[in-house]
């Protein structure tokens, strides 16, 4: 019997499947509230406080609380972090 008929195959992988790091709201409560964020938050700032890696793409999740207005650009946003974001007087903008 051949390896390849030998060898179980299960699953299906997407080549196309994009990956996103998950950040959430406290999260951005807790670097706003260290000082590190003031009122911008970008994927750059990310990158350079050690959150993410330059080569990830960032999903802003509604998981905490928000209590400061923040201008917040990143690749995507869940609905209720992106109502939340507004309903603390910010910004959210996708890349």
């Amino acid at each position: 019997m051949p390896l390849q008929r030998r060898v179980p195959k299960f699953g299906f992988t997407n080549i196309n499947r994009k990956e996103y790091k998950g950040i959430n709201l406290g999260k951005l409560q807790e670097l706003v509230d260290s000082k590190v964020i003031k009122d911008t938050v970008s994927f750059e700032n990310l990158v350079e406080n050690g959150v993410v890696d330059k080569n990830d793409m960032v999903k802003i999740l509604g998981g905490g609380e928000l209590k400061t207005a923040l201008k917040v650009s990143v690749h995507k946003f869940t609905a209720s972090a992106k109502a939340a974001i507004e309903a603390a007087g910010g910004e959210a903008i996708s890349l």
